[in-house]
């Protein structure tokens, strides 16, 4: 395969960025979006030119660091795939690939494709955890747990925090992430202790980020890797009113 990229090059946040135009030959159709980047960054080192930077670790769609927009879609034209396992047999030869980083406020550019995305990190600090002392590892059947509960969790709780919802946002919103965060924690016995106080802190760190109000177009939900459905947003809302009222009657 022959391919044109458009690449989007910054020096940093402060510089103006602009596309530039790059060809990447002899492409096999099994290598994977990252790896096809990996070919052009080695012509271009072949040049003396500099490569193009992009954020990347464990390319198995898991670790939520790989993330860019193709062709104007986070990740790509494939649904639940992120941008290190989209292979480019999903493109034809001869064509014009336009790659950018995720474009949002709150993920200022690093450098090229690299975006800071450090803003998620902050917010799960503010109270995406659970401090609870619950002793040695329990057995797994001591706390009964309804399996629709359980269910919902372990499907929240697959978010990567890669930040796709945020970038295919018009309003750059990261209430999916956020509610996936609270609903996997929330859903469980152990996190009910610090709800109240855990969704109240979280979406009052994601207001101080930056991030925007939701759409309720479902954009998030059709990028998101993970499939994350905004089924979590609805109860991240109903459990932030549920916390506000507490707050105002106690």
């Amino acid at each position: 395969m022959n391919l044109t990229l458009r690449v989007w090059r910054q020096k940093n946040a402060d510089t103006p960025g602009k596309f530039v135009e790059y060809r990447a030959n002899n492409i096999s159709p099994d290598m994977s979006f990252l790896e096809m980047l990996d070919v052009v960054n080695e012509e271009l080192i072949k040049r003396g030119e500099e490569q193009i930077a992009f954020d990347h670790d464990c390319r198995e769609g898991i670790c939520g660091s790989c993330g860019l927009v193709i062709n104007g879609r986070a990740h790509g034209p494939l649904a639940a795939t992120t941008t290190c396992q989209l292979h480019m047999r999903t493109f034809k030869d001869g064509d014009t690939i336009a790659v950018e980083p995720w474009r949002a406020r709150p993920f200022p550019v690093i450098k090229d494709l690299v975006v800071d995305r450090n803003a998620f990190d902050r917010i799960i600090q503010s109270g995406g955890y659970i401090s609870v002392s619950t002793g040695g590892a329990p057995d797994g059947n001591a706390i009964p747990i309804p399996k629709d509960d359980a269910d919902k969790a372990m499907d929240a709780a697959q978010c990567i925090g890669c930040g796709a919802c945020v970038a295919a946002c018009k309003n750059a919103s990261a209430m999916l992430f956020v509610a996936a965060k609270v609903s996997h924690l929330s859903l469980l016995p152990q996190g009910k202790i610090e709800q109240d106080r855990r969704v109240l802190n979280m979406v009052t760190r994601m207001d101080e980020e930056g991030f925007g109000n939701c759409t309720n177009i479902g954009s998030c939900e059709a990028v998101c890797p993970k499939q994350i459905t905004l089924d979590n947003i609805a109860r991240m809302n109903r459990l932030y009113m549920e916390a506000l009222f507490k707050g105002i009657l106690s």
